[in-house]
């Protein structure tokens, strides 16, 4: 076994074992607390319902493209979804842990063992699979020019999406210890962004691999490697204006998309995390309490702590709301001038750990139990 995987084996169980913040299914015996009695401003209601199947002990992120919505389970289900009905359900013959990646014409998952199987998203059939050796927890991005794939040792990998053929690979040095994560990365243009371990966030070249610029969204400090552990294991967030991430332990940070120069940086531990909009950034800190910070400073805005302790998920920007999941299946509507909860719907019980997508006006959720649906929040 290698150092590199003996360490993410190691991060993993220090996560599983003792970081109940990181994982609402830990031996933890913590009560989640009891929500407030509330009464709704917001208008939310379910608009569709579908299924594919349990994620198991991984996270799924179903993908949006349209009308259509894309998902996948543990167990090797792939399905595409309009309006709730199944368009087509096709099987990987094996084990899924990373996906889903689409953009409308195909459609990407990977495995634990490193393969990576592209789909027609028309009809549900193969097109191509390689292997990148190495356990795939993240999402693919797929665009026309490029299928990047991230694998659980933090390696990016750019694919042909014609053959699947490696175009390229881009690694780097990696501490000690990291923390296992099903984040990917991000695609603008043909800048590819990803945050590592460590606190690093870095723009790559989507064509050929090269580094364009590195920031450092936080970075490590403490006596024992557990305390230096800062790592980005959240999507980073564009706008026109900045892009921004944060890290576990660290900081958030947003970033010129030009040339990577800081901005601005405060301290801010989160591995659920962020959005933003033309003035603010929306981040779920670790105990799950939700901010709003100035997209220009940094300053803070508001603070909302009534969903501490219920392992609140990334939030999401809709219209003039933040919604945001947690472990007992509730979505959350927040109002975004001032942080008020004026809304919550419960689909069901099951946990909502995969990043809430958008379509159009609706929010697209994935439930660890496998029920993919759609809310209409007003």
């Amino acid at each position: 076994m290698s150092a590199r995987r003996l360490t993410l084996l190691v991060a993993g169980a220090f996560c599983l074992g003792a970081c109940s913040s990181l994982n609402p299914f830990s031996s933890s015996n913590t009560k989640i607390p009891a929500l407030k009695p509330l009464t709704p401003v917001a208008k939310t209601a379910e608009v569709w319902r579908g299924r594919v199947g349990s994620a198991g002990r991984f996270v799924f992120q179903p993908a949006v493209f349209g009308d259509a919505v894309f998902a996948a389970a543990a167990d090797g289900t792939v399905v595409k979804l309009q309006a709730g009905r199944n368009v087509w359900k096709s099987s990987a013959d094996m084990p899924i842990s990373g996906g889903v990646g689409s953009n409308g014409r195909l459609v990407v998952v990977g495995s634990p063992k490193g393969d990576v199987l592209a789909l027609d998203a028309e009809s549900g059939k193969m097109k191509w699979r390689v292997s990148v050796n190495a356990e795939i927890l993240a999402a693919p991005v797929v665009s026309d020019g490029m299928v990047v794939v991230r694998s659980a040792d933090s390696r990016l990998f750019g694919l042909d999406p014609a053959d699947g053929k490696r175009r390229w690979v881009y690694q780097r040095a990696l501490p000690a210890l990291s923390l296992r994560s099903s984040a990917g990365v991000v695609q603008e243009g043909n800048a590819v962004l990803a945050g590592f371990p460590g606190g690093k966030l870095v723009a790559v070249n989507a064509i050929n691999g090269s580094l364009m610029w590195e920031g450092a969204v936080a970075v490590p400090r403490g006596a024992t490697e557990l305390e230096r552990i800062a790592d980005i294991t959240s999507l980073p967030v564009l706008g026109s204006r900045a892009a921004c991430a944060v890290a576990y332990q660290g900081r958030i940070a947003c970033f010129d998309l030009a040339n990577g120069s800081t901005l601005w940086a405060r301290d801010m531990s989160s591995s659920r995390g962020l959005d933003q909009d033309g003035r603010h950034v929306f981040v779920t800190d670790e105990k799950g309490s939700v901010h709003a910070l100035d997209l220009s400073t940094g300053s803070s805005a508001w603070k909302q702590d009534q969903l501490v302790g219920r392992g609140a998920g990334r939030p999401r920007v809709v219209r003039e709301y933040v919604v945001v999941g947690d472990v007992e299946g509730y979505i959350h509507v927040l109002r975004k001038d001032d942080g008020s909860i004026v809304g919550r719907l419960r689909a069901e019980s099951s946990p909502i750990l995969a990043d809430i997508q958008l379509s159009g006006g609706d929010v697209v959720v994935q439930t660890q139990d496998g029920s993919v649906y759609a809310l209409g929040v007003q």
